[in-house]
């Protein structure tokens, strides 16, 4: 015979067990209600507009308009903007890659003006939301103008002239 004592707690009942664990009765539990955490003060005063962030960052936003426009009109006609470009640079000779000089001058021409478009909407948003956004229409300038050189790197760097020119001062 083997000495098959139930252990603590096997042959109560659940209410046995809470009443032996010092818990009150099942039946006495009232489900506490949820409570939500209150919502910030924060939200609830409204953020006043900063008119000297607004008016920078419009004025921001019309000098970009207006670069905008006339650098994505003279892209149309790169072989010319390149021309010029390696004048002020001194390389002898003229920019003959013309069938990339058509097809990157009209990519850095779309790329100009989705980059202004992009950075206005979001200093808008800024704006509407009365948030500091002075900041916005620089950050996109510079995005906008590092993706463009890009684009006019290519047809510069398969250019004769340019390429002659760059490897002459290697050497010099």
């Amino acid at each position: 015979m083997t000495d098959q004592r139930p252990q603590y707690g096997e042959l109560a009942t659940p209410e046995e067990q809470r009443r032996a664990a010092g818990l009150p009765p099942l039946d006495e539990i009232v489900a506490a209600p949820i409570v939500t955490a209150p919502e910030p003060i924060a939200d609830a005063v409204p953020r006043r507009p900063h008119p000297v962030d607004r008016v920078v960052t419009a004025g921001l936003l019309a000098y970009g308009l207006f670069n905008v426009i006339f650098t994505a009109v003279s892209y149309l006609d790169l072989t010319r903007v390149m021309n010029e470009s390696m004048k002020i640079l001194g390389i002898d000779g003229e920019f003959t890659n013309y069938e990339q000089g058509k097809l990157w001058g009209a990519i850095a021409a779309v790329v100009l003006v989705v980059g202004w478009s992009l950075t206005a909407w979001a200093s808008i948003r800024r704006l509407r939301s009365a948030k500091i956004s002075w900041w916005v229409p620089l950050v996109g300038a510079a995005v906008t103008m590092l993706i463009t050189s890009m684009c006019l790197a290519v047809p510069m760097f398969g250019d004769p002239a340019f390429m002659s020119y760059v490897q002459n001062m290697g050497s010099s």
